[in-house]
């Protein structure tokens, strides 16, 4: 019979590590699965990419125009938003293609207004 109270005090301390031991086995894997995505995020971090030096915010479709031009990596920069070379960013501002007011492409490249 399992009737608690006809267990020794001895039975019941090891069903208490059993339960424990399982504890300890659940964390020890969620440890390890948590060292795996730590793993994974910096190589992630590793391969990726440097972001470009300059952006062109690009219109809503191809035959627009573009709509800003940014320093690379600047939060204010739409999703549809590609790197250009230094050149190219000089000439779509010289073109007449606004600068990002927050992070000011123009004063980075040196454009005086």
């Amino acid at each position: 019979m399992n009737d608690p109270l006809s267990l020794s005090r001895l039975d019941l301390l090891r069903f208490l590590e059993r339960v424990q031991q399982a504890d300890l086995e659940r964390t020890g894997r969620w440890i390890a699965d948590e060292q795996r995505r730590e793993r994974e995020r910096r190589q992630g971090e590793a391969a990726r990419s440097a972001p470009p030096d300059w952006l062109l915010e690009l219109g809503l479709n191809r035959d627009s125009r573009p709509n800003r031009v940014h320093v690379g990596g600047c939060h204010m920069a739409g999703k549809r938003s590609r790197g250009v070379t230094r050149g190219d960013a000089l000439r779509w501002l010289a073109d007449g293609v606004p600068a990002c007011t927050h992070c000011r492409p123009d004063t980075e490249l040196g454009i005086l207004d």
